[in-house]
Protein backbone atom coordinates (compact mmCIF):
# COMPACT_ATOMS: atom_id res chain seq x y z
CA UNK A 1 0.00 0.00 0.00
CA UNK A 2 2.79 2.44 0.93
CA UNK A 3 4.50 2.16 -2.47
CA UNK A 4 1.17 2.83 -4.17
CA UNK A 5 0.59 5.97 -2.09
CA UNK A 6 4.13 7.20 -2.84
CA UNK A 7 3.43 6.56 -6.52
CA UNK A 8 0.19 8.59 -6.36
CA UNK A 9 1.98 11.50 -4.68
CA UNK A 10 4.89 11.48 -7.13
CA UNK A 11 2.56 11.26 -10.15
CA UNK A 12 0.45 14.14 -8.81
CA UNK A 13 3.53 16.31 -8.20
CA UNK A 14 5.03 15.46 -11.59
CA UNK A 15 1.79 16.41 -13.38
CA UNK A 16 1.42 19.66 -11.42
CA UNK A 17 5.02 20.74 -11.99
CA UNK A 18 4.55 20.01 -15.69
CA UNK A 19 1.69 22.54 -15.61
CA UNK A 20 3.84 25.13 -13.87
CA UNK A 21 2.41 24.78 -10.35
CA UNK A 22 3.25 22.87 -7.19
CA UNK A 23 0.55 20.48 -6.04
CA UNK A 24 -1.16 21.58 -2.85
CA UNK A 25 -0.61 19.62 0.36
CA UNK A 26 -2.44 16.30 0.22
CA UNK A 27 -3.85 13.97 2.87
CA UNK A 28 -4.66 10.30 2.34
CA UNK A 29 -6.50 8.85 5.36
CA UNK A 30 -6.82 5.09 5.82
CA UNK A 31 -9.27 3.05 7.87
CA UNK A 32 -8.15 -0.52 8.64
CA UNK A 33 -5.74 -0.38 5.69
CA UNK A 34 -8.36 0.91 3.23
CA UNK A 35 -7.82 4.27 1.55
CA UNK A 36 -10.63 6.75 2.33
CA UNK A 37 -9.64 9.10 -0.47
CA UNK A 38 -7.44 12.03 -1.44
CA UNK A 39 -7.95 15.46 0.12
CA UNK A 40 -6.08 18.51 -1.23
CA UNK A 41 -5.88 21.72 0.76
CA UNK A 42 -8.22 24.52 -0.26
CA UNK A 43 -6.97 27.71 -1.93
CA UNK A 44 -5.22 29.68 0.77
CA UNK A 45 -3.74 33.02 1.68
CA UNK A 46 -0.16 33.33 2.90
CA UNK A 47 0.23 33.27 6.67
CA UNK A 48 -2.29 32.20 9.31
CA UNK A 49 -4.86 31.13 6.72
CA UNK A 50 -2.37 28.68 5.21
CA UNK A 51 -1.52 27.26 8.64
CA UNK A 52 -5.22 26.72 9.40
CA UNK A 53 -6.07 25.32 5.95
CA UNK A 54 -3.36 22.67 6.15
CA UNK A 55 -4.25 21.68 9.72
CA UNK A 56 -7.93 21.38 8.67
CA UNK A 57 -7.02 18.53 6.30
CA UNK A 58 -7.38 16.42 9.45
CA UNK A 59 -11.17 16.87 9.55
CA UNK A 60 -11.87 14.14 6.99
CA UNK A 61 -9.51 11.69 8.70
CA UNK A 62 -11.05 12.41 12.11
CA UNK A 63 -14.61 12.11 10.78
CA UNK A 64 -13.78 8.81 9.05
CA UNK A 65 -12.16 7.38 12.18
CA UNK A 66 -8.84 6.96 10.39
CA UNK A 67 -6.22 4.81 12.05
CA UNK A 68 -3.49 5.91 9.63
CA UNK A 69 -2.89 9.04 7.58
CA UNK A 70 -0.39 9.95 4.92
CA UNK A 71 0.36 13.61 4.31
CA UNK A 72 2.32 14.85 1.30
CA UNK A 73 3.73 18.36 0.82
CA UNK A 74 6.55 20.23 -0.86
CA UNK A 75 9.15 21.77 1.47
CA UNK A 76 9.50 25.21 -0.11
CA UNK A 77 5.81 25.59 -0.97
CA UNK A 78 4.55 25.01 2.59
CA UNK A 79 7.34 27.10 4.13
CA UNK A 80 6.48 30.02 1.82
CA UNK A 81 2.70 29.72 2.27
CA UNK A 82 2.98 29.49 6.06
CA UNK A 83 5.81 32.04 6.38
CA UNK A 84 8.07 29.47 8.02
CA UNK A 85 11.79 28.83 7.60
CA UNK A 86 12.70 26.10 5.13
CA UNK A 87 13.56 22.95 7.06
CA UNK A 88 15.09 20.05 5.16
CA UNK A 89 15.95 19.59 1.52
CA UNK A 90 14.28 21.78 -1.10
CA UNK A 91 12.86 21.11 -3.55
CA UNK A 92 11.55 17.98 -1.89
CA UNK A 93 8.34 15.99 -1.72
CA UNK A 94 7.78 15.08 1.92
CA UNK A 95 5.46 12.34 3.07
CA UNK A 96 4.54 11.54 6.64
CA UNK A 97 2.97 8.18 7.48
CA UNK A 98 1.24 8.62 10.83
CA UNK A 99 -0.75 6.55 13.31
CA UNK A 100 -1.92 7.53 16.79
CA UNK A 101 1.35 6.02 18.08
CA UNK A 102 3.65 8.27 16.01
CA UNK A 103 4.87 9.05 12.52
CA UNK A 104 7.67 8.38 10.07
CA UNK A 105 8.89 11.15 7.76
CA UNK A 106 9.89 10.17 4.24
CA UNK A 107 11.65 12.67 1.97
CA UNK A 108 11.97 12.49 -1.81
CA UNK A 109 14.29 15.26 -3.01
CA UNK A 110 14.36 16.23 -6.65
CA UNK A 111 15.90 18.75 -8.97
CA UNK A 112 13.85 20.61 -11.53
CA UNK A 113 14.42 20.25 -15.26
CA UNK A 114 12.98 23.19 -17.20
CA UNK A 115 10.51 22.04 -19.88
CA UNK A 116 9.17 25.39 -21.04
CA UNK A 117 8.40 28.94 -19.94
CA UNK A 118 5.10 30.71 -20.69
CA UNK A 119 4.91 34.28 -21.98
CA UNK A 120 3.74 35.23 -18.45
CA UNK A 121 6.94 33.79 -16.98
CA UNK A 122 5.52 30.53 -15.53
CA UNK A 123 7.98 27.67 -15.73
CA UNK A 124 6.90 24.16 -16.58
CA UNK A 125 9.36 21.71 -15.03
CA UNK A 126 9.89 17.99 -14.67
CA UNK A 127 11.19 16.59 -11.39
CA UNK A 128 14.37 14.57 -11.58
CA UNK A 129 13.82 12.37 -8.53
CA UNK A 130 16.95 11.87 -6.44
CA UNK A 131 17.45 8.92 -4.08
CA UNK A 132 15.02 9.05 -1.16
CA UNK A 133 16.48 9.94 2.20
CA UNK A 134 16.36 7.31 4.95
CA UNK A 135 12.96 7.18 6.68
CA UNK A 136 12.96 9.23 9.88
CA UNK A 137 10.79 7.81 12.69
CA UNK A 138 9.52 10.82 14.64
CA UNK A 139 11.19 13.18 12.12
CA UNK A 140 10.51 16.89 12.57
CA UNK A 141 7.31 18.03 10.88
CA UNK A 142 6.51 21.66 10.10
CA UNK A 143 3.82 23.04 12.47
CA UNK A 144 0.76 22.83 10.15
CA UNK A 145 1.61 19.25 9.14
CA UNK A 146 2.17 18.29 12.79
CA UNK A 147 -1.20 19.86 13.65
CA UNK A 148 -2.89 17.88 10.85
CA UNK A 149 -1.33 14.68 12.18
CA UNK A 150 -2.43 15.44 15.74
CA UNK A 151 -6.01 16.38 14.82
CA UNK A 152 -6.44 13.39 12.47
CA UNK A 153 -6.88 11.08 15.42
CA UNK A 154 -9.13 13.35 17.50
CA UNK A 155 -12.75 12.27 17.33
CA UNK A 156 -15.10 14.86 15.83
CA UNK A 157 -18.20 15.51 17.91
CA UNK A 158 -21.05 16.30 15.50
CA UNK A 159 -24.69 15.90 16.40
CA UNK A 160 -25.62 14.57 12.97
CA UNK A 161 -26.63 11.12 11.71
CA UNK A 162 -23.78 11.18 9.16
CA UNK A 163 -20.82 13.09 10.63
CA UNK A 164 -18.47 11.89 7.88
CA UNK A 165 -20.82 12.94 5.07
CA UNK A 166 -21.50 16.36 6.55
CA UNK A 167 -17.77 16.93 7.12
CA UNK A 168 -17.07 16.12 3.46
CA UNK A 169 -19.80 18.50 2.27
CA UNK A 170 -18.63 21.34 4.54
CA UNK A 171 -15.00 20.93 3.46
CA UNK A 172 -15.93 20.85 -0.22
CA UNK A 173 -17.94 24.04 0.30
CA UNK A 174 -14.80 25.60 1.82
CA UNK A 175 -12.84 24.73 -1.35
CA UNK A 176 -11.03 21.52 -0.38
CA UNK A 177 -10.75 19.13 -3.30
CA UNK A 178 -11.89 15.71 -2.15
CA UNK A 179 -11.81 12.48 -4.11
CA UNK A 180 -13.25 9.60 -2.06
CA UNK A 181 -12.71 5.95 -2.90
CA UNK A 182 -15.77 3.92 -3.81
CA UNK A 183 -16.04 2.39 -0.33
CA UNK A 184 -16.33 5.85 1.26
CA UNK A 185 -18.18 7.77 -1.47
CA UNK A 186 -21.45 9.34 -0.34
Amino acid sequence: MWNGLVGIAKETYTASLGEGVVSRPLMMPLVRGELVGLIWVRPLKVGQDALAAIAELANIAAAAGADEVVLAWETHDVATACELPIVGPAPCLNMALATPAGHVLHQFPYSEQLLSRSSEGWASVAPDWRPALAPQPGGELVPPIQAAVNFSFTQIELDHPDPFGVTVVLMEEDGYRISLTEAFAR
